[in-house]
């Protein structure tokens, strides 16, 4: 059994043992320590990684009473080692953890709802909980997680005995048999959980909620803590400085000048649209009546394709339109009497082609060139 000084110590970064099991794998070496400060990856935290006496350690797994090494190199058993954990970022991960704890707590008591998900990972945390929470519901509740940060309130990571077990009301899915470890941070929360936390929540730094979008029957919180939240607020604040600098506004006042330019865009927009309907609508009126119309048209969207499908169809059996430039169309077929269902997929087995529609009106694009496109409407279709 391997004595878990990550437990009796979390902010523990070094630490002396001795080594009691060395064996081979594909992917290294499976070392076993009589104690560790190593953590094992579970409940949502990742493993810690490190090393012992000089030796990388890569991974760590919990297997049984075991805390289990992946190291690069072996290690002679009966030898002293000494380990130094990655401490940076098991810190890093005790904020996130913890945090996440103090605004699960804080979610629980006021709505009754259950973490259902959760997902630390090395960039933004992921938290699932199975009831709605409005974007106001939710400021509130991050000030309150914050509040409770500033304050410094100590963190209690313990083992009930079995008998008081029973008196704790504390946050879990389910009934857990015994022993089970409680984390307490008072007036925030009383979990069950097995991860490594700060001593006190003043730690934690700052708590930042980034979203909150619909998931399933309740919500999905995107959220960063500690050094995260200020290195994600720090990039934040960079690309708002040069937003505010593209807009000579205010770094406070880019939201209402990045408005008026959209405003401003939308309305460019729509006078183009306008310009590009009435200039589609001579490009039709120019076309003579004929079997066929096969016209090339330069930088139109899908919109405006059928547009002037639609208008050119109105003299002729077959319309087709085709857009882009020297190689590789986007392109509009329309006929009001035949099923060009057929012909698309011919076109498409002959041109490169990809699309569908309706047995009227087919719509995709073709890897051909002009004259290609040409040849093939000469061949199979005939030019009126």
């Amino acid at each position: 059994m391997t004595k878990k000084l990550y437990y009796e110590d979390p902010m523990l970064q070094t630490f002396t043992a001795r080594v009691t099991g060395c064996e081979p794998r594909e992917d290294g070496y499976a070392v076993v320590l009589d104690a560790t400060a190593f953590y094992p990856e579970g409940g949502g935290q990742a493993a810690d990684t490190g090393s012992l006496s000089s030796v990388a350690v890569l991974d760590t797994r919990e297997v049984g009473e075991q805390i289990v090494h992946l190291c690069r190199e072996p290690l002679a058993v009966g030898t002293a080692v000494e380990g130094m954990i990655d401490f940076e970022a098991r810190f890093d991960r005790m904020q996130q953890h913890t945090g996440e704890h103090i605004l699960s707590g804080l979610i629980h008591a006021a709505f009754g709802y259950h973490n259902v998900g959760f997902h630390m990972g090395n960039g933004i945390m992921e938290v699932d909980f199975d009831g709605p929470i409005t974007p106001e519901q939710m400021a509130g509740l991050e000030a309150k997680a914050n509040a409770i940060v500033w304050e410094n309130r100590p963190v209690r990571c313990y083992v009930p005995a079995e008998e008081a077990l029973a008196a704790i009301a504390y946050r879990s899915k389910r009934a857990l048999p015994w022993p089970v470890r409680i984390v307490e941070i008072p007036g925030a929360d009383i979990c069950a959980c097995c991860g490594t936390h700060v001593p006190y929540t003043g730690m934690v730094g700052l708590v930042k909620v980034l979203s909150v979008t619909k998931f399933h029957q309740g919500v999905r919180l995107e959220m960063a803590c500690g050094r995260r939240a200020l290195q994600y607020l720090a990039e934040v604040c960079e690309q708002n400085r040069q937003v505010s600098q593209l807009c000579s506004a205010k770094p406070l006042e880019t939201a209402q000048a990045v408005q008026k330019l959209t405003d401003a865009l939308a309305a460019q927009k729509l006078r183009a649209n306008t310009l590009q309907t009435r200039i589609l609508e001579q490009v039709a009126a120019g076309c003579e009546k004929s079997p066929l119309i096969l016209h090339f048209e330069p930088e139109l969207d899908g919109n405006q394709l059928r547009f002037l499908a639609e208008r050119l169809m109105e003299k002729c059996d077959l319309a087709a339109v085709f857009t882009g430039r020297e190689q590789g169309f986007g392109y509009c077929l329309a006929s009001k009497q035949r099923d060009l269902r057929p012909l698309g997929k011919q076109m498409h087995a002959a041109l490169g082609g990809r699309g569908g529609g309706k047995p009227g009106f087919q719509q995709g694009t073709v890897a051909a060139s002009r004259p290609e496109v040409e040849a093939w409407f000469g061949a199979n279709v005939g030019l009126g």
